[in-house]
């Protein structure tokens, strides 16, 4: 594939999600990502329902695998072992989300990767971080939810309650990947590579922007809250005659042009102010629904655009996919699957001006390119354009 990273290789060694993230989206800006899989494959091939085809291929393992390779290696075996040093000569960036201390047990500790290739990026993601009084523990998505106070923000009062995605996960993918690229800029006048590390518990603290501050200088500890914004009103979801849509006032000159289409008076003492608002919230909200409620959504939507308040409907996963605007940002990709032919996949969130859209490929069956990556390997050490 073309793209700003063309020439890049790198190395993956993660599973699951968080590192397979973050190589995908290098892999979709056009870096070559051989991904390096056990005989029994990334775990998320065996994740499922839904399965799909003859053949079970898992719909969660084709979510963060596109545009990749994939070959079997037995890191445990000498013989895995000799596959891995020798594409760590030839590779750019070398990913791995292994626990800490799994990579020196296979044989390649940092030092030992800098030797092979002192250019050589390496990303670790960890769950907890590297190093600390809990460096060591395993970090799944959902415990992460819970440990790094998302799940407290989150839902109904008093009810705590998860992410309907791996937001920690994907956050941890986008950080790394950001991570690579940064420290590929800096090689480029150095000549020299380095260790890249994030963790799930980094990605969410660091994600947790206005709701960290309310903290760590308010002092103010956040709650769930629902589906209300903490310091805006009105500002979340509201019913209608037939439904409930997402409504965002939040400045004074949005809360002129809202105030009027429900019937309320936009110099009213109760609700002068943002901070007014916000502290009457319950009283402002019974009075936006009793007008709303009257009405169907299509009509409040209507009205609302008209008056450049912003407003938008609660979209299910697959009204989302089939959405006109969806697919006219280039978020739905075709690939050619060689099991299951012809098939859709949420597409990448950059686009380049003056490019035309690129051809995707599809995620890799397991060790669908072991013999061909071997050949290339053997290739570029003849030609002695290993590193």
């Amino acid at each position: 594939m073309s793209g700003p990273l063309e020439g890049i290789v790198v190395v993956d060694l993660s599973r699951v999600l968080a590192g397979p993230h973050a190589t995908m989206m290098l892999a979709d800006l056009g870096a070559r990502v051989i991904k390096v899989e056990a005989e029994t494959g990334d775990e998320t091939r065996h994740w499922g329902p839904p399965f799909v085809g003859e053949d079970r291929v898992s719909t969660y393992f084709l979510s963060c695998n596109r545009n990749k390779e994939s070959i079997v290696v037995d890191l445990k075996s000498d013989e895995g072992r000799d596959v891995l040093t020798r594409l760590v000569r030839r590779a750019d960036v070398l990913v791995e989300n292994f626990r800490t201390g799994v990579l020196d047990r296979l044989g390649f500790p940092i030092r030992r990767l800098h030797e092979l290739n002192p250019g050589l990026i390496v990303l670790s993601i960890t769950g907890f971080g590297h190093d600390g009084p809990e460096g060591g523990r395993p970090g799944y998505d959902a415990i992460m939810q819970g440990e790094a106070g998302i799940m407290s923000v989150t839902g109904p009062p008093g009810r705590p309650s998860k992410v309907g995605l791996s937001i920690c996960d994907v956050l941890a993918g986008l950080n790394g990947a950001f991570g690579i690229v940064a420290a590929l800029y800096e090689r480029a006048r150095t000549g020299k590579g380095k260790v890249v590390r994030t963790s799930l518990l980094a990605s969410v603290v660091a994600a947790h922007a206005y709701q960290g501050t309310r903290w760590t200088v308010g002092r103010e500890a956040p709650v769930s809250i629902g589906n209300d914004h903490p310091s805006i009103a009105p500002y979340g979801t509201f019913r209608c005659a037939d439904g409930e849509i997402q409504i965002g006032v939040a400045n004074q000159g949005l809360w002129r042009r809202f105030a009027p289409i429900v019937g309320i008076d936009p110099d009213d003492e109760r609700y002068a102010t943002i901070p007014d608002r916000a502290a009457r919230r319950a009283e402002l909200t019974a009075e936006i629904e009793r007008v709303l409620t009257t009405e169907p959504r299509r009509v409040w939507l209507d009205r609302l655009a008209e008056a450049g308040v912003p407003a938008g409907s609660i979209r299910t996963i697959d009204e989302v996919y089939q959405w006109e605007q969806t697919r006219s940002q280039g978020l739905v990709i075709e690939v050619d699957h060689p099991r299951l032919g012809r098939i859709e996949l949420p597409g990448p969130p950059l686009r380049f001006d003056g490019e035309p859209p690129r051809e995707h490929t599809a995620p890799p069956l397991l060790g669908q390119h072991t013999e061909s990556v071997l050949a290339w390997l053997e290739e570029t050490e003849r030609a002695g354009e290993g590193r």
